[in-house]
């Protein structure tokens, strides 16, 4: 067991949201590695098969959909009864889904999934999960993405939910520093992971229900989207960057509030943090070739 779980907390027991692929169970892994008692929460008993067969024996997977409060509630109960007086030293909250379109096109209720998986969802875990946390004296880590800072067209549910959790993460930080709880957001850019997929899959079913005159209407500048969005999946970088960052926010002395992950996010942020709107306008519609004024 790493010798900094002492520095961080008195518990070595840490719960992962999302962690059936990509990101989540790369971080489930890789805490397993370093000694952590992982309790890996998926929706799909084989993912948590296909986990502990690549998993040391203390890796526990566990059913938690963050949609569902029963589901939390069970997943709780679960824990605390495995954990006991020692509490948690972190929660992981990792799990999402990206929705993508036009803003005018994209019906409220496909933003209403948005925000329940991504927030919402997190919220609930979170709350539910916070006295365990206190008790052992843990961590919040919250996955966000460059898109919180930096918005792409036709991502507009996406980054919404991500850029709420630069908030959420901001008020909690200062809410619970009280009981020596660290609050953290990682950043990711461009991260290969099946999300990019169901994406593009959730895409082409709802091009189908779209009315044929606004598709026409934003079928250029969507149609470059698509293309650029494809192109960063090919060239991502894989999900294995992000434990890394995961494990200095659980266990570090002194945590940072916020990890960049990946040289796109960094360029992203500091061109949204240094440029004015217009410029970036100007440069995203010259790197993507999204229709101008007609």
């Amino acid at each position: 067991m790493p010798n900094w779980f002492s520095a961080a907390s008195p518990s070595d027991s840490v719960v992962i949201t999302g962690a059936s692929t990509g990101i989540g169970a790369a971080c489930a892994l890789a805490l397993d590695k370093l000694g952590y008692r992982v309790f890996a929460g998926i929706r799909n008993p084989a993912d948590g098969e296909r986990l502990q067969q690549q998993a040391g024996p203390r890796l526990m997977p566990i059913r938690l959909d963050v949609t569902d409060p029963a589901s939390i509630s069970a997943a709780s109960h679960t824990v605390a009864a495995m954990v006991g007086e020692r509490g948690l030293a972190g929660l992981v909250n990792n799990a999402g889904i990206g929705v993508a379109g036009p803003i005018e096109l994209l019906p409220l209720t496909d933003w209403r999934r948005q925000f329940e998986v991504n927030v919402f969802g997190l919220i609930a875990v979170t709350q539910t999960f916070l006295p365990l946390i206190r008790t052992g004296r843990g961590r919040v880590i919250n996955m966000g993405s460059i898109a919180g800072r930096a918005s792409m067209p036709f991502m507009a549910p996406y980054a919404a939910s991500k850029h709420a959790l630069e908030a959420i993460t901001d008020a909690l930080r200062l809410e619970v520093q009280p009981w020596g709880i660290r609050v953290a957001l990682i950043t990711p850019g461009a991260i290969a992971t099946p999300i990019w997929g169901k994406t593009r899959k959730d895409v082409d079913t709802w091009d189908a229900t779209w009315s044929q005159d606004l598709k026409n209407m934003y079928k250029e500048g969507f149609t470059r989207i698509k293309e650029a969005a494809t192109a960063a999946g090919e060239q991502a970088q894989p999900a294995g960057i992000v434990t890394a960052a995961v494990a200095h926010a659980l266990g570090s002395r002194w945590p940072k509030t916020r990890y960049l992950i990946g040289s796109d996010a960094a360029i992203r942020a500091y061109l949204a943090l240094l440029l004015p709107d217009r410029l970036n306008d100007w440069i995203i519609t010259r790197i993507v070739k999204l229709p101008t004024r007609r």
